[in-house]
């Protein structure tokens, strides 16, 4: 449609809303400046926050025709009059619309307040709507003060902003604010509905669906996208033309390409990738839609049926059900973060797809994290397992009048971290062998304790704790043992607990050693050396106190040392002696690990 001039006029403002009740999705706030005009209670400032095009300068110019209209009827202006159509136009001379972005100075504000105290020419309010108000500088929002406390009778304020955060406390504490939040799609939707009516275009309700989704709650979006949409398509308008024109892939696609990632069908999901961006979906639309797609299934996995999904139709939320359940919560949580650092990454390099491929392939390698973080907890709770496969906890059965023991046999331990890694496949599962545990340990038998018949090799007393220590550390890598070297001392604290104490200095030996893997790996060492349940903690000491502790204390059993080099004769090290003013403290040779990393 054109206007008087022949120029097109977009529907963000062919459509804008024109009182109270039609500003959607805000009906709370203009049913309360509605009550105020009528009450005649109306605030000499007010503040409209929320993100863009949810309605707050519409509502602003809709309660400035409120106050003016000589033809007002419980607080709903006529629309009619030249008051209502000029201020609707922006160019009435009693309601002022400054653009708070190019008029931030306090010269600008100094002009304002000179204009203030001047009366309104023909309606009974003169009214002030600064747009994006944050942008006005410091010094403008001080001059701004006064003027807003105390100002002239018939004057009213509004201040409208995406950013509240930015405006000072000193601002906030003289307004009325009124927070609007964003459009649900639904109604969103019924809106584009009746705009494409009113245009006389057939849109298909999926199409409708779409661009609803895609406006995330901006109703001035939807309108920009759907005046796009109405200039590309036809007669008819489909979701294919919406997928065209956004740069976007289908629904069905994106449950085809998770439902190959899911299933490990990595050339498939590559094939997919490709031919979506063949077709024309542009990789940075794509990479929001599948992490809205990743959002969605978390909302399914935790059973949250009354949030709306952001990346598909209502249709697909049963397939989605299905996706949540084979893949766990804590994969799709592994998988949002990995899309996440994706997408920040892509924003800063040229070779954005190689990284979406990436990916792709990197999300299919996950595992069932699920089943780990059982196996984690049951570690953590001491119970038991008839078998080296990886269960839930309720599965095992658990006897209190047999022994347990360790998995890890002194001969080799495993790694620290592959508990927590979210690519370690998990061993098969396979029927129960008669054969022993292997010397080797896998990766997956991390800290799992085990029934045991076999004799304790060491004794947990403390006649005894140098012994039970020295076999301890020499059961693990090496790696983890160089971290326990620095321990100053070794404790029984109460009748089944060991305190081992670190200097204050070496604080990352303490942090490596604290962490809960480790503490599972030593307690399974030890309950495996002793055939009790032994709960192990670290403490941190002073490092005087540490070299000086007390002979009462049992140290760390002691280790070969290699021996130390004589350095009186050495040339080079008098002269660095000599040059710095130094002491020689500690001999190492380089190849000797260093205790901290």
């Amino acid at each position: 449609m054109t206007d008087n001039s022949g120029h097109y006029t977009v529907l963000a403002r062919r459509f804008r809303p024109q009182t109270f009740d039609e500003v959607v999705g805000q009906e709370r706030i203009g049913q309360a400046l509605r009550n105020a005009i009528a009450s005649d209670r109306v605030a000499h400032a007010y503040l409209f926050t929320g993100a863009r095009g949810v309605g707050k300068t519409s509502t602003a110019r809709i309660f400035a025709k409120a106050l003016n209209c000589p033809q007002v009827h419980d607080a709903v202006p006529c629309n009619e009059c030249e008051v209502c159509e000029s201020i609707a136009a922006g160019s009435d001379v009693d309601v002022l619309e400054i653009d708070g972005a190019s008029n931030r100075g306090i010269d600008d504000i100094r002009s304002l307040r000179a204009n203030v105290n001047v009366k309104s020419m023909r309606s009974p309010y003169k009214v002030y709507i600064i747009d994006e108000v944050h942008m006005l500088t410091k010094e403008a929002f001080n001059a701004l003060l006064k003027t807003l406390e105390e100002p002239p009778p018939r004057v009213k304020f509004i201040f409208c902003t995406t950013e509240p955060n930015k405006v000072p406390d000193t601002i906030l504490s003289r307004c009325q604010r009124f927070d609007f939040g964003t459009i649900a799609s639904d109604s969103i939707k019924g809106r584009l509905a009746s705009i494409a009516t009113s245009e006389g275009v057939e849109v298909a309700d999926d199409a409708l669906d779409l661009i609803a989704r895609r406006a995330a709650g901006s109703m001035r979006d939807s309108q920009s996208l759907f005046d796009q949409l109405l200039a590309f398509g036809g007669e008819k308008i489909t979701a294919t033309d919406v997928h065209q024109l956004l740069g976007t892939a289908s629904d069905d696609r994106l449950v085809a390409l998770i439902d190959a990632i899911i299933e490990r069908r990595r050339d498939i999901a590559m094939e997919q990738l490709d031919s979506s961006l063949r077709e024309g979906v542009q990789i940075s639309s794509f990479s929001d839609q599948l992490l809205h797609y990743l959002r969605d299934l978390l909302v399914v996995a935790v059973g949250a049926d009354d949030v709306t999904l952001q990346s598909v139709g209502e249709a697909q939320r049963s397939g989605l059900s299905e996706q949540a359940k084979v893949w766990g919560l804590h994969t799709i949580t592994a998988a949002m973060q990995i899309l996440s650092e994706t997408k920040s990454r892509m924003q800063r390099v040229n070779y954005d797809r190689a990284l979406m491929e990436l990916a792709v392939i990197r999300l299919s390698l996950l595992e069932d994290l699920d089943n780990i973080g059982a196996t984690i907890e049951l570690v953590r709770t001491g119970g038991g397992s008839d078998s080296r496969r990886v269960v839930a906890p309720a599965r095992i059965p658990q006897s209190p009048s047999s022994p347990v023991r360790a998995n890890p046999p002194p001969a080799e331990t495993p790694q620290n971290d592959a508990i927590t890694g979210s690519n370690a496949d998990p061993e098969p599962e396979s029927t129960h062998s008669t054969q022993p545990p292997s010397a080797s340990h896998s990766t997956h038998d991390v800290g799992v304790i085990e029934e045991s018949t076999h004799t304790p090799s060491v004794e947990f007393a403390e006649g005894s704790l140098d012994d039970f220590w020295a076999e301890v550390t020499s059961s693990l890598e090496d790696k983890f043992a160089g971290h326990l070297k620095v321990a100053s001392g070794i404790a029984i604290s109460g009748p089944n607990g060991l305190e081992i104490s670190i200097p204050q200095g070496y604080f990352l030996s303490r942090q490596y050693c604290d962490r809960p893997e480790s503490i599972s790996q030593l307690e399974s060492i030890a309950h495996e050396l002793t055939g009790q349940k032994i709960s192990i903690t670290f403490r941190t000491v002073e490092s005087e106190s540490a070299t000086g502790a007390s002979s009462s204390q049992p140290k760390a059993a002691p280790r070969p040392r290699k021996r130390t080099p004589k350095l009186d004769k050495d040339e080079f090290v008098e002269q660095a002696v000599s040059i710095f003013g130094a002491t020689v403290v500690d001999v190492r040779e380089i190849h000797e690990e260093t205790n901290e990393e």
